[in-house]
């Protein structure tokens, strides 16, 4: 490992489970001291133990990440721990898959506050400690479904359309205090969460197939070639990349 995070307060929305996990391991491992939030307690302090237990630095931090008070202690949490956060990588989020006409104002509201409020109060709460810091990065988890719509999923593409925006536009005005904000964007991803959105899809009459997948991205998505991607986005190594939108679907996007 190359220690591209040596000694940066680091933290991870959405970080207990899936992609989120990978990369607070990938993260720890080089050499980040890593903050997990998630609302799922056990998975995410068992993942700081191990974490903890291979050499690494890293606290779990409980919060529903769609609600400010949750979030602002969540930040103060890891800021009194590693100090206050230099990268963070917004990727809390989840789904609706569901027919257009059968959503509600429930599935509408619920949807945009874990995916879009969420990054929105998390980048808002790490900010002013980034500035004062002198600078910082930051990735927010959007999705192929920001530019290539899918059957059952207007809800989820509306979401991940605004995410795109929303890190395009935070790289814009923060770039003269030393800020980058970026967006990574995967394909169909081998986790709990992609595999139900392919069962969920499935059951609805879209073909979410092994083979139309394959013939989309040629196979399911690792979680640890996203997390990689993140840790790209926030080390130095991309000093000069911000407001940019990186697809890791094997050229689904592209066809």
């Amino acid at each position: 490992m190359t220690k591209r995070l040596q000694g940066r307060s680091t933290l991870v929305s959405g970080g207990a489970d899936g992609c989120g996990a990978a990369a607070a391991r990938l993260f720890a491992r080089e050499g980040a001291r890593v903050a997990i939030v998630d609302r799922q307690r056990d998975k995410g302090e068992a993942l700081a133990e191990a974490i903890r237990a291979e050499g690494g630095e890293a606290i779990f931090a409980e919060a529903d990440v769609s609600r400010r008070e949750a979030v602002d202690a969540a930040v103060a949490k890891a800021a009194a721990a590693f100090g206050p956060p230099v990268a963070l990588f917004n990727h809390a989020g989840s789904i609706v898959v569901k027919p257009f006409l059968e959503t509600t104002d429930e599935d509408y509201d619920w949807l945009m506050d874990v995916n879009v409020r969420s990054m929105f109060l998390m980048t808002r709460a790490v900010l002013p400690g980034m500035i004062a810091a002198g600078g910082g990065a930051i990735v927010c988890t959007s999705s192929i479904s920001a530019v290539a719509a899918t059957p059952a999923e207007v809800l989820y593409d509306l979401t991940k359309g605004a995410v795109h925006m929303f890190a395009r536009a935070i790289g814009v005005e923060f770039r003269d205090r030393n800020i980058r904000c970026n967006a990574v964007c995967p394909g169909f991803i081998a986790t709990s969460h992609g595999h139900r959105e392919v069962e969920q899809l499935t059951r609805y009459g879209v073909d979410a197939s092994e083979a139309a997948i394959a013939a989309g991205q040629g196979r399911m998505c690792r979680p640890e070639e996203v997390a990689s991607a993140a840790l790209f986005l926030l080390s130095d190594e991309a000093s000069f990349v911000n407001g940019a939108h990186l697809f890791v679907d094997n050229g689904f996007t592209a066809i």
